[in-house]
């Protein structure tokens, strides 16, 4: 190893490197193994992502402070059985038809790909690709056909009656008795929830089934008979299947969700069975949707999609955000977008302060490719300056906003590519998110005589400051005698169109003085 074996780093990243480190204690003779998994039961979400590029800034701390060769691997479960239709999939009729079945043998919904599990594995690479990281793809299929599991699959039928006294004990006492490790995929109907293991042969790798299971979403056809484990004919269950790549990859690191706690343990003594110790684990927090429900794709509750934040914010702001401490809950939903990308605008303004040996702590060094790629940004606009732009002007224009802007900040000329992303993704924002919200409510005649007095006094100052700007109206709110929140209230809604909105100060500074009694006088 190139560097020394110990850190004075306190970014988890480097933490979590320092554990894999000190528990698997890795040579040079073979590169450190990442693992990151995936079930392709409904569209990927942004907790796929974010385990995917949380895995890969620990990969990169395990190279940078100890030399290490080191492999992240991508693993879709492709064989694993669709148990139920998701709730935003087309084709709901055909698909139930084919519940049971592994979803590589189910056919595409959409009708672009060769089978459903395809569908799903290019939507969760595309999802990878598009954070820049490095990763190998491997398919559940194609690694059962091409044996990688045969030895491990061989010591399971060995160990058959052992795997069932960890597992059954976990179970409910309606699922113990038919409960195997294996599960036969019927060749006469395709199922693999449907068969249930009779006898287990582990002199000739084989087990006698029969599929006759009936679960209310599928049943067996009736089919018995002997057949091999190996080569794709079978697959274990989900905590087996964890042990079984585990041991037969040799993988040195995963992370797993907090809802995984159990099949961590689980997993973890059938490896050590098996002849081997489980991989370094980082237990994280889940993604809730705005009700607060956990984002699970089986169900159709995606939250914030990865697709949808690249259309409407820059994606390093996503990953800035992820990289906040993995061990805590959070909760996506469309008015957190502007301030995630505020607070990584933010970030960048500071970098450059920071002493060399100071950056590594950051989330941008880490987003940043070891801080090579970390982009300057030193001008005052935000995400939160141009919405509130757009909503204000109600121009869809971008030449025009970005002209506005260099009017109220000139530094912002310096970084176009920042501005323009910042603009037309604001843009994207405004029409899909915000537009479809806004309702002028007109003003009763006591309001028109507010606004008409705003108006008045705010085209007689001159030269004021945003703090001098933002007074005009606490004044004028005073002197009616109203609560300065009501007169904010009914300005934003009678003449933004929204419920709420900038700092009066910062909005008459953004789009100027003469725009801002235009538009009070319109709705006046």
């Amino acid at each position: 190893m190139e560097r020394n074996q110990t850190s004075t780093h306190r970014a988890w990243p480097f933490q979590e490197a320092a554990q894999i480190v000190k528990q698997r204690r890795p040579s040079e003779d073979r590169p450190v193994l990442f693992e990151t998994g995936f079930g392709p039961s409904g569209f990927p979400h942004l907790g796929h992502f974010s385990e995917g590029v949380r895995t890969s800034w620990v990969r990169n701390a395990c190279e940078y402070l100890y030399g290490l060769k080191t492999r992240l691997l991508c693993f879709s479960d492709d064989m694993d059985a669709l148990r139920k239709v998701p709730s935003n999939f087309p084709q709901p009729a055909m698909l139930a038809a084919h519940l049971g079945k592994p979803v590589h043998a189910i056919p595409d919904p959409f009708g672009c790909c060769t089978s459903f599990g395809d569908h799903m594995n290019a939507k969760l690479c595309e999802f990878f690709d598009a954070s820049g990281f490095d990763y190998e793809f491997q398919s559940s299929r194609e690694a059962y056909v091409r044996g990688d599991f045969d030895e491990g699959l061989s010591i399971l039928l060995a160990k058959a009656e052992e795997v069932r006294q960890i597992i059954v004990p976990t179970l409910r006492e309606q699922n113990r008795q038919h409960w195997s490790p294996f599960f036969p995929i019927c060749p006469n109907c395709g199922s693999i929830m449907a068969t249930r293991v009779t006898t287990y042969h582990p002199s000739r790798g084989t087990v006698s089934f029969t599929c006759d299971l009936d679960t209310g979403h599928y049943t067996g056809c009736g089919k018995s008979g002997e057949q091999s484990v190996l080569g794709g004919n079978a697959k274990v269950g989900w905590k087996v299947d964890w042990a079984l790549r585990w041991y037969s990859y040799e993988v040195d690191y995963e992370m797993y969700g907090k809802d995984l706690i159990d099949s961590v343990r689980q997993s973890s003594r059938i490896v050590r069975l098996m002849g081997k110790q489980q991989p370094v684990g980082l237990c994280f927090e889940f993604f809730l949707d705005e009700e607060g429900r956990k984002v699970a794709s089986s169900t159709g509750r995606m939250g914030v999609t990865v697709d949808a934040w690249k259309k409407y914010a820059p994606i390093e702001s996503l990953l800035f955000f992820l990289f906040q401490n993995p061990k805590r809950a959070k909760r996506l939903h469309w008015d957190i977008v502007p301030k995630c990308v505020d607070d990584y605008l933010d970030a960048l303004r500071h970098y450059p302060d920071m002493a060399e040996e100071q950056r590594p702590e950051q989330a941008l060094w880490h987003i940043g490719d070891r801080g090579t790629e970390v982009p300057e940004y030193a001008s005052q606009v935000n995400f939160s300056t141009v919405n509130n732009l757009i909503a204000a002007l109600g121009v869809d224009s971008v030449a025009v906003l970005k002209e506005y802007l260099a009017r109220y900040d000139a530094q912002a000329a310096t970084y176009p590519q920042v501005t323009q992303a910042l603009v037309e993704k604001g843009l994207n924002y405004y029409r899909d998110v915000v537009l479809p919200n806004k309702q002028f409510r007109p003003p009763t005649d006591e309001e028109r005589a507010l606004l008409e007095q705003l108006a008045e006094r705010l085209s007689a100052v001159n030269g004021a400051t945003e703090e001098e700007l933002q007074a005009i109206p606490f004044d004028l709110a005073r002197e009616a005698e109203i609560p300065p929140k009501e007169l904010f209230r009914m300005f934003y809604e009678v003449v933004l169109g929204q419920e709420r909105g900038p700092r009066f100060g910062s909005l008459v500074q953004l789009v100027g003085k003469e725009q801002v009694v235009k538009m009070v006088r319109e709705k006046a």
